[in-house]
């Protein structure tokens, strides 16, 4: 079942489940927000996506307007988002700031850092605050600054703090989900202009309850 956080005439914020996925098709977010809803033909639109593995908040559209507006926000850096994560190792610094070149190889369905610019090659870049360090991990805030393909999984992998639970850029086998959270969301509502903001925990289970 879909958690619903908040919803209104033009907005629903939602609690996305790992594995589920963020496009409207059979079992994805917006199909189980309907049935959430118990409205099988309402209006539900995705206007970002978290990674299949991903779980954490979401915001979906109700209607066309809303979802071109929020669509708005997002490409000119409006929206915010936060996340948490549990990577192994420990970051040196308490808090900073990676910046990275990322080609994102389709066919493999990979994204990489690369050291020069070319066809493809995107810049990406994130802030991030250390929470808490213990049994070898840290856990840690991360606003992004850019929005591209598995870029908080590559940035941390590259620099050899895979996150938890990860299994495409990492070699550990942790035999739980990937630690990766998005835990706060800001925009300004559509309708009203007011900014609004939803915050969400990590459920208590390894490795968040571990660090």
């Amino acid at each position: 079942m879909m958690e619903i956080v908040y919803q209104d005439a033009d907005i629903c914020v939602v609690v996305k489940p790992a594995r589920v996925l963020s496009t409207d098709e059979p079992g994805g977010v917006p199909d189980l927000v309907r049935e959430a809803l118990s409205e099988p033909q309402a209006d539900v639109r995705t206007v970002h996506r978290l990674d299949r593995v991903v779980g954490g908040l979401m915001v979906l559209a109700r209607n066309a307007a809303t979802a071109s507006e929020l669509s708005r926000q997002i490409r000119e850096d409006i929206f915010d988002k936060e996340y948490l994560a549990v990577v192994h190792g420990m970051p040196e610094a308490d808090s900073g700031r990676f910046c990275d070149l990322l080609f994102r190889d389709k066919a493999r369905k990979m994204t990489m850092v690369v050291s020069q610019e070319g066809k493809g090659v995107l810049p990406a870049s994130l802030r991030y605050q250390v929470l808490n360090r213990s049994n070898g991990m840290s856990r840690v805030r991360i606003q992004l600054e850019t929005g591209r393909t598995h870029q908080i999984r590559v940035q941390f992998a590259s620099r050899g703090m895979p996150l938890v639970g990860e299994r495409k850029y990492s070699q550990i086998g942790d035999g739980c989900e990937i630690a990766l959270w998005s835990c706060k969301i800001g925009f300004f509502h559509p309708k009203t202009g007011e900014w609004v903001q939803f915050s969400k925990e990590p459920p208590p289970v390894y490795p968040w309850n571990a660090v």
